[in-house]
């Protein structure tokens, strides 16, 4: 088995605590021979949208090419890989393929003075490699559901999940054998947990 690099990426406020599936998912990543990037990016609680593009930069670059790289992003980090997009990052490229989880929605992000830079650009680009979106389909951060928001306007293939909220702890996603399937097989379906 050739060990493939990973990047999980966290969302607002996530200080990455070991409950919650992306920490969950760099243990399991990790123990199977995997090399595996989990950073804490700058100020979680009040992020700069250039900070953390500058920061995922950094993180793509330093990712091992001798395998496959996969990115998995959860709610804030999907739209910062979106405005990566948008500007034409070429970093981005360096991903074989990535999985853009929650996103949260313009509407949300702009009553929080603290993420409201964060909002999505508009979607008038091609994302520059191999994406699929996983989404509750009664996520609180995106009441106007991912699907027709997000995955629609990219033409990327979609899991909307029924009763899943936003992902995260509070979902009850700590362990989530779904996300690890697709991390090592790239086309399982993402289902709850």
């Amino acid at each position: 088995m050739t060990p493939r690099s990973y990047l999980l990426l966290h969302g607002w406020q996530n200080h990455r605590p070991e409950p919650h599936w992306q920490h969950w998912l760099a243990d399991r990543l990790a123990a199977a021979g995997h090399r595996v990037a989990y950073p804490q990016l700058p100020d979680a609680d009040d992020p700069d949208l250039d900070v953390w593009l500058t920061e995922l930069a950094r993180h793509l670059e330093e990712s091992d090419a001798s395998g496959e790289r996969v990115v998995v992003a959860h709610s804030l980090s999907c739209v910062l890989w979106l405005h990566a997009a948008a500007r034409g990052m070429k970093q981005l490229g360096y991903a074989d393929r990535v999985l853009l989880v929650a996103p949260p929605s313009g509407s949300v992000l702009t009553r929080y003075s603290e993420v409201a830079a964060f909002a999505p650009p508009a979607l008038d680009f091609t994302l520059p490699g191999p994406a699929r979106l996983v989404a509750g389909d009664d996520d609180p951060y995106c009441p106007e559901g991912a699907g027709p928001l997000f995955a629609e306007p990219l033409g990327i293939p979609a899991d909307i999940l029924p009763g899943a909220a936003h992902l995260d702890l509070d979902a009850g996603y700590g362990s989530w054998p779904a996300v690890l399937d697709w991390c090592v097989d790239g086309t399982t379906p993402l289902t709850p947990r």
